[in-house]
Parts: C-alpha cells; structure tokens; sequence
C-alpha cells in the first residue's frame, strides 16, 4: 500500500508508523584523551582515486622510479633511430642527422626501394 506524505494511512495511526520505523546509529567515539592524538577523532574524507593517485606521484620513490623508467624508454628510442640512421644512404656518411631528417630520410629511401621494385 502506498501512502502520500499528505495523507496519513486512515487505517494506522502516525504514531504507530512512525514507531515502527527504527534507526540504529553506530555510538559516538569517545573524545581522545590527551596522550591519544586528536587526528583519529578528526574523521578524513574518502580521497577519490585521482587524489590518491596525485598523493602516491609525490613521493621521492615514486618521481625516482619514474625518472629511472624514462631514462632508459629515451635511451631505447634513441638506439632505435641510431640502427634506422645505419640503413640509410647519406654523403658524407657520419653526417649528424636530426631525428626528423632521419625520418624524412627514411620515407624518401622506401618510396625509393619500392620505385626500384615497380620498374
């Protein structure tokens, strides 16, 4: 059966409804004693997992692991365009390419191998 909230079920007194209708709350902590810190009784809110992600890059650990893991992903990319470098025709052959020139260079050579294998 289902009641408005202006109108009262005729067939049960309020006071029966509400009655009926308990609510159990968990018992206040007791305040800290002196010796006890007073940051327990300070409730933290739930931290969203963005700031708990925030919170753990912060760490010296952390900036320290991270910085370890570019340092050798850097190093594997630059190895990658040294061997890509080794492939290519260039005059004078240790001409210092930048990494863009390599690329460029690269698609050049292939549009050219492949010119070679059409004809």
């Amino acid at each position: 059966m289902m009641l408005s909230p202006d109108q009262p079920d005729a067939g049960l007194p309020t006071e029966t409804l509400l009655n009926g209708i308990k609510m159990e709350c968990a018992p206040m902590p007791a305040e800290p004693t002196e010796g006890e810190g007073k940051a327990r009784s300070l409730s933290m809110p739930s931290l969203s997992r963005e700031e708990k992600r925030r919170r753990r890059r912060a760490t010296d650990k952390y900036r320290s692991a991270h910085a370890t893991r570019e340092r050798i992903r850097v190093e594997a990319f630059n190895v990658g365009f040294a061997e890509l470098r080794k492939l290519l025709p260039t005059l004078p052959p240790d001409k210092k390419l930048s990494k863009i020139e390599i690329l460029r260079l690269a698609i050049c050579y292939i549009t050219y191998l492949n010119h070679v294998l059409d004809a």
